[in-house]
């Protein structure tokens, strides 16, 4: 069974690495592309008042290094500020980046889930009434947590870091998503984002209207096997017509073992 690994293709890599470590064949076929944001300039201003504010949200990995990437030279994390993390990607960006990780507030390591919710688990004890908060992620979103921090009167702001866009497919990728589609037993598909779902299908549309006519048309998702990392990412899977959508933690270990147990 080979894992079609559908994170950025920065994060497949190490996905598909990892995974080949532990004997998984697995391939990267990235469902979404990550860009800089048009314009920096808003993301060097945020660094000049960085001081004044409580605390930092980064959605993502590629929020988190984005963000850092545009710090001033000689400028380091303010000492009073806390960096708020949704789950060990976000937070391992954050310390390679230089955010000291005492000052990274993140779901604990056993959380049954990796998400805003998780992370607001761990912030909710404290008192945010008139707290300046900066949430950091790519072109929109969703809005729960910005909205909890305010019903408990926060002030609340976002910054774009990123944008996603749609894969672009060379020959190789086409060849590959072809082959899912004709094997379904043979590929399991991993999905990280409930974006790259929908992107999946935006693709094989695409691919489609590219294919040799004379070529037979491949059969739907109900032969088709995922393996989400959240709820919402398995109902967008579900939702388009896969036929068994697995769920696992979103870590190495989790997925892994996930994988091994749908082993023929």
């Amino acid at each position: 069974m080979r894992v079609l690994v559908t994170r950025p293709a920065a994060q497949a890599a190490e996905w598909v690495a990892a995974m080949r470590s532990a004997g998984i064949d697995a391939l990267s076929l990235p469902l979404m592309g990550i860009e800089p944001a048009g314009s920096t300039a808003e993301l060097r201003a945020a660094w000049h008042g960085m001081a004044q504010r409580r605390l930092v949200m980064f959605v993502s990995p590629n929020a988190a290094q984005q963000f850092m990437l545009h710090r001033p030279a000689g400028s380091f994390w303010p000492a009073a500020v806390l960096a708020a993390s949704p789950g060990p990607g976000t937070t391992r960006a954050l310390v390679e980046a230089g955010v000291p990780a005492h000052r990274i507030v993140e779901p604990p390591a056993d959380a049954p889930q990796f998400d805003s919710e998780a992370l607001w688990a761990q912030l909710e004890g404290r008192d945010w009434q008139g707290a300046d908060v900066l949430i950091v992620r790519g072109d929109g979103g969703r809005d729960g947590f910005a909205d909890t921090l305010r019903a408990h009167g926060a002030t609340v702001a976002y910054l774009q870091a990123y944008r996603r866009v749609a894969p672009s497919f060379d020959a190789a990728a086409a060849a590959l998503l072809a082959a899912a589609r004709a094997q379904p037993l043979r590929h399991l598909w991993f999905f990280s984002s409930s974006e790259a779902v929908a992107n999946l299908e935006t693709a094989v549309v695409a691919v489609a209207a590219c294919a040799d006519p004379a070529e037979p048309a491949a059969a739907g998702w109900s032969r088709a096997r995922a393996l989400a990392t959240h709820p919402r990412i398995a109902d967008r899977a579900l939702q388009l017509g896969f036929g068994l959508v697995a769920q696992a933690r979103p870590t190495l270990a989790g997925v892994v073992a996930c994988i091994q147990s749908m082993r023929p």
